[in-house]
């Protein structure tokens, strides 16, 4: 374990007596109390316990691309890319420590809609259905102001040069190092899409529904592993869940009449249930493990005693063919570090193979899609 993840986790077990059984999950006081906490004490020693993925461990980008991606991309026409980002993203966690879980997630629900291209970012206008209120996206994405802010603050300095996709990519990189996850370098040089599809989002993103079975199915269809489908899983490590995605694990119907799951611990279940009684308001939210701001493997250690949240994520333990992969990152926190660090570096390499620019505003294109095909095309 790496010593800021143990810096974090002595914090978080210090400051639980913050909490009971019930407000653990219901107290916003303590909640905020307690977030505090965590990242003044992440934040004065990350710049030096950073976990660093060596380099010759990365693996050969997967699928075809229109650019290509390569590290230090910027080096030359936007040196303080990076850092920019960086700093931004510290200034973010201080500000709302949800925003690490929420930027990640946008990193996961682009890139699995027609690869990394920013597509998720875009409005919607009178002729296009963007992804912003698809099934997977609707009250459940966060913190676009984030990426805003990093792309109007490389604007002034390097304007026309670093794409909304990139951003996401980063963003997501630093959301996980800032919160005691692994470090590795990115992939740059991708372009904005010029277009983005409801239709497509709500097609191929997994719900939390979703057993084993499908979750693999999907991933393979973008040439992830089971492997990496369980260690990406991971990054459940930070962030929360709301009822709507919960109930219907404890109850069958409005009146309650179904028995909870039998894979969910007991004790656990009625916290649950405290969280999400029947009939009562959906948007409420939970953490995702027993850690939610602190990015560690124990969220694989929940699952191995019952106490996964999400359905998509109780499966990886109950499903034979991805038990073993649970039990090995639930023992050793520098082996998911490894294999999520590998895994999010072939998401990153998914591109939709369409003409893209670089967006000067991340919520739309520079003119219309028609406009910026041509222009792209001459």
């Amino acid at each position: 374990m790496n010593s800021l993840t143990s810096i974090m986790q002595q914090t978080y077990r210090k400051f639980q007596g913050l909490q009971n059984s019930k407000s653990s999950f219901s107290n916003p006081n303590n909640q905020q109390t307690l977030y505090i906490i965590i990242y003044l004490v992440l934040l004065a020693a990350a710049a030096t316990t950073w976990y660093i993925l060596p380099t010759t461990t990365l693996p050969p980008p997967t699928s075809a691309a229109t650019t290509t991606l390569r590290r230090r991309y910027y080096s030359a026409t936007c040196p303080s890319a990076e850092s920019t980002v960086a700093q931004i993203m510290k200034q973010s966690l201080l500000a709302e420590p949800r925003s690490a879980a929420s930027v990640l997630r946008l990193q996961f629900h682009d890139c699995f809609v027609n690869g990394c291209d920013g597509s998720l970012l875009l409005d919607d206008t009178p002729t296009m259905a963007g992804e912003k209120l698809a099934l997977a996206n609707i009250n459940s994405l966060r913190s676009f102001e984030v990426i805003d802010k990093i792309k109007a603050e490389l604007e002034q300095s390097c304007p026309g040069v670093v794409s909304c996709a990139d951003i996401v990519i980063m963003a997501a990189r630093d959301a996980v190092s800032l919160t005691g996850g692994p470090r590795w370098e990115v992939k740059l040089g991708r372009l904005d899409g010029l277009t983005a599809s409801r239709a497509d989002s709500d097609a191929v993103m997994p719900s939390p529904r979703a057993n084993a079975t499908t979750l693999i199915d999907l991933f393979a269809k973008l040439n992830l592993s089971v492997k990496d489908l369980v260690a990406l899983s991971g990054s459940h490590s930070i962030g929360r869940a709301r009822c709507f995605s919960i109930t219907h694990r404890l109850y069958d119907d409005q009146a309650g009449a179904r028995q909870p799951e039998a894979a969910i611990e007991p004790g656990f279940r009625e916290k649950l249930m405290q969280l999400c009684p029947v009939n009562g308001y959906q948007n409420v939210t939970g953490g995702l493990d027993s850690t939610p701001v602190v990015f560690d493997n124990l969220y694989f250690k929940d699952l191995v005693v019952g106490k996964g949240v999400l359905n998509s994520d109780q499966t990886l333990y109950t499903s034979p063919e991805t038990r073993a992969y649970v039990e090995e990152f639930s023992r050793d926190e520098e082996a998911f570090f490894q294999a999520f660090a590998e895994g999010m570096i072939k998401l990153g390499d998914l591109q939709s193979g369409q003409p893209g620019e670089v967006r000067r505003n991340c919520r739309a294109v520079n003119g219309s899609p028609a406009a910026a095909m041509n222009n792209y095309q001459n």
